[in-house]
């Protein structure tokens, strides 16, 4: 059931979800509401904040591997009406500032409520 794999997903997080986690939580950008490892339909969202129907994907070395997948994934996710924006681990590891700043100006264009 995903909501198992969700709690393990969160116990055993990457370095790089980490480092994004760190940035995100607790309403740090803006006061948005964040939620790490989040099961919805048939997927586990990396991050997501729902007011503004925002998902954030962190790829990992075997995305090279996984884009078809990653592909179909992703318009799943947007077919729910939620922007899906992704991130390798190196754009995060070389680049967390850059990132986070990519995610603000995301929840920026955002029209909706916080």
């Amino acid at each position: 059931m995903n909501v198992e794999k969700a709690q393990e997903l969160r116990r055993n997080q990457t370095p790089a979800e980490a480092l994004v986690w760190s940035a995100l939580r607790r309403g740090q950008l803006d006061g948005h509401h964040f939620r790490r490892q989040f099961p919805k339909g048939a997927y586990i969202f990396d991050f997501v904040c729902l007011a503004a129907k925002l998902v954030i994907e962190i790829d990992g070395s075997s995305h090279d591997q996984t884009v078809a997948y990653d592909d179909v994934r992703t318009r799943y996710i947007e077919d729910m009406g939620f922007r899906v924006i992704r991130f390798s681990n190196e754009d995060v590891r070389e680049n967390l500032e850059g990132v986070v700043e990519t995610i603000q100006l995301m929840l920026d264009g955002n029209t909706g409520q916080r």
